[in-house]
């Protein structure tokens, strides 16, 4: 349970799994899997026997296959209502969806996706390196929708890493903290590329700021206040370190909603000077209803009771794949295929 504590945090709470959030946000997971070198079918080079396939949540060997039976990931599923954010720290994430449009990004590409009116995608892992091991890490975030928007045409934009905002900032003593800027604005006058025209984020006061910040060993950055009176600010300690905040201190696995009225100080906790990271979601609460079960947030029953209906009987536009798991070959490459049309393809791994 939360405990309330003094100062610039107004209570903590030990990480669940997945991590729990404040409206708008309404989950977010830390994948980190250390998967074995990749085979022919860009799956795990090891024995799968004793997983539970299909439903492979078991960090065994420290990997799992999640609802993947060849390659790790999630097979085709369908969302309504709100919005999925795949933030990619390490390895790789193939995305093939209902509208025909398909994506491969890797270390530190975002991929914003508003499900709207609904979609129906796949998130594969595929394990590219055949000679070494395959280390995946993600953050996936989910975000509301208000009820106005909740069925607007699905959209997914791409947020590469180079244009992502990466500030190296340092403290009074000259030590480095490193804040990556994935919505929002930590630093005056850079902010983070357009999320879709529909997000909840693309409204000027929903003041939503998604941050990853690294701190050095015994460094420290004041976060700035909030745009917005009622935002709320929480922070998640991950990894080893440690963090303190104001006078208390925040250990990984937990979390801290900390006041954004004024600057509040964050400076590095952890014992023997390895430094800490942490992730912060802000934003100004929606303030409506939520209903969800399983894939689909709305705001009543009867909402989430039609959207069963409506994909029991379109599918959402059907699934144009051969297979519920489709991944986009071998090759080391980074690329989008959107729905109109477009492409983005980018020179490199």
């Amino acid at each position: 349970m939360p405990s309330p504590t003094p100062d610039a945090v107004i209570q903590t709470v030990e990480l669940g799994r997945p991590w729990q959030t404040v409206d708008p946000f309404l989950f977010c997971v830390h994948h980190d899997d250390d998967y074995p070198e990749g085979d022919d079918e860009l799956g795990p080079c090891a024995p799968l026997t004793g997983r539970a396939i299909g439903q492979d949540f078991s960090a065994r060997d420290g990997w799992s296959m999640y609802h993947g039976s060849l390659v790790p990931g999630f097979p085709q599923h369908p969302h309504r209502g709100f919005e999925t954010i795949s933030f990619m720290r390490r390895g790789w994430m193939d995305h093939s969806d209902s509208l025909g449009a398909a994506a491969r990004f890797g270390r530190g590409d975002v991929q914003w996706m508003t499900a709207g009116s609904g979609i129906v995608h796949a998130e594969m892992f595929p394990l590219l390196h055949r000679d070494r091991h395959n280390e995946t890490e993600l953050f996936q975030i989910w975000i509301n929708l208000p009820s106005t928007d909740k069925m607007v045409p699905p959209h997914f934009s791409m947020l590469w890493d180079h244009q992502i905002p990466k500030h190296t900032l340092l403290d009074d003593a000259g030590r480095p903290v490193q804040v990556t800027v994935v919505a929002g604005e930590a630093v005056e006058g850079h902010r983070a590329p357009a999320p879709p025209p529909h997000s909840y984020a693309s409204r000027s006061d929903s003041d939503v700021q998604i941050w990853h910040l690294a701190l050095s060993e015994r460094a420290s950055w004041t976060m700035p206040t909030a745009r917005h009176p009622e935002s709320v600010r929480v922070v998640y300690v991950f990894g080893d370190g440690a963090v303190r905040i104001g006078g208390t201190e925040v250990t990984a696995g937990r979390a801290a909603v900390v006041r954004c009225d004024v600057p509040v100080t964050i400076a590095d906790d952890a014992p023997g000077g390895a430094g800490a990271e942490a992730l912060v979601l802000q934003g100004r609460p929606i303030g409506e209803p939520v209903a969800q079960y399983g894939p689909f947030v709305m705001n009543t029953k009867a909402e989430i009771a039609r959207a069963y209906e409506d994909y029991r009987s379109t599918w959402f536009g059907g699934w144009p794949w051969p297979v519920d798991d489709p991944n986009h070959g071998p090759e080391l490459r980074r690329f989008a295929r959107h729905a109109d049309g477009r492409v983005e393809e980018l020179a490199g791994a």
